[in-house]
């Protein structure tokens, strides 16, 4: 155990050991910051199919992710720079060969920027809206961050 901390307050002095100190902090965080969870980013099951690349998970992707497909579709779409398609099996299917380094690289690069709390790192954010600014509110850490692009 460490030394004692002498802590002034007004005129009186208090000593608080650092165990007590660490106990009270801990105490006071919210419950979504103890867990101790790790989160997986999923990885993309693709497959080239003449021309076209299909991402058969792209429904699992966006529940594990906890987001509206929409954007992430217009993502992928930019960043191949190609058509993309939603088909009738909720797969994602774009115009061109991807392979699994490209098109994973791409689910990475998404969840990076849109969905893991710059601050904490973890995967708990929302999107939300303040003053026509677009931003990530961080439910486990409450950092508020602009996001360019969202």
């Amino acid at each position: 155990m460490l030394a004692g901390v002498n802590w002034f307050i007004g005129q009186k002095v208090m000593k608080m050991d650092y165990d007590k100190m660490l106990e009270r902090l801990y105490a006071g965080l919210p419950e979504s910051t103890k867990k101790h969870e790790r989160f997986e980013m999923p990885l993309a099951d693709s497959f080239v199919q003449g021309n076209k690349t299909i991402i058969k998970n792209f429904s699992a992707i966006l529940k594990a992710i906890n987001r509206d497909g929409k954007h992430m579709f217009k993502f992928i779409a930019k960043e191949t720079a190609t058509s993309a398609a939603i088909d009738d099996n909720n797969r994602l299917v774009l115009s061109g060969k991807f392979d699994h380094g490209q098109v994973n690289g791409l689910i990475t690069s998404y969840v990076n920027q849109f969905i893991l709390c710059p601050e904490c790192k973890r995967p708990d954010t929302k999107v939300m809206e303040k003053q026509g600014i677009r931003m990530l509110k961080c439910e486990a850490c409450g950092a508020i961050s602009s996001v360019k692009g969202l």
